[in-house]
């Protein structure tokens, strides 16, 4: 006969953990990847805008306008699957998030490399050019969701009032991902 197998107090805490580690980086996830495909087709000026940046991130003419709509499709299957309360949906939005991210951070990193001044079009229409800050977002964000996954592979029973404040908190990193350019530009030495 075997003994149930009984984990330590530590190794339960970390489990519940990453249960509303799952919840905070789906509602950043969401949060951040409507603002940034909301941002990119909420009127024809910003879809133009976009797609000229693609072409000027080094994607080839023929190219840039299913490229751009690759992007918005990962992001919008990104927004719906974060959004559908299973465990498999938010593992495959963690997955799709950190693919994507992680080819927009090379992308963007090329981009710095090469010296090119290429605007910002991550989440509507700036003058903002992309930088290193912009690398660094990005790796970032493919780490919140490497995290999110291995909390989503973790089951077990939620508080629901826990889990709304780990939702909001989420949700207010998203926003401030988003905000991202200003925000450093506002903490920049003058």
């Amino acid at each position: 006969m075997t003994k149930p197998l009984l984990l330590d107090p530590l190794a339960r805490g970390y489990l519940v953990i990453m249960q509303y580690v799952d919840v905070a980086s789906r509602l950043l996830l969401l949060t951040m990847f409507t603002l940034a495909l909301v941002g990119k087709v909420s009127s024809r000026r910003a879809w133009d805008e976009f797609v000229a940046s693609v072409g000027a991130m080094g994607v080839a003419g023929g190219a840039k306008v299913p490229a751009a709509v690759a992007t918005v499709a990962a992001e919008g299957g990104v927004i719906v699957l974060a959004a559908v309360p299973l465990r498999w949906a938010g593992s495959a939005a963690f997955v799709l998030a950190a693919g994507l991210l992680g080819c927009l951070a090379v992308a963007v990193a090329l981009v710095v490399r090469r010296g090119s001044t290429v605007a910002c079009r991550c989440f509507g229409p700036t003058q903002t050019p992309l930088g290193a800050g912009h690398v660094v977002r990005n790796v970032v964000l493919v780490v919140i969701a490497l995290l999110g996954l291995a909390g989503s592979l973790v089951s077990g029973s939620f508080d629901p009032a826990l889990s709304v404040v780990v939702g909001v908190f989420g949700a207010t990193l998203g926003l401030l991902f988003a905000r991202w350019d200003d925000l450093a530009s506002l903490l920049a030495p003058s």
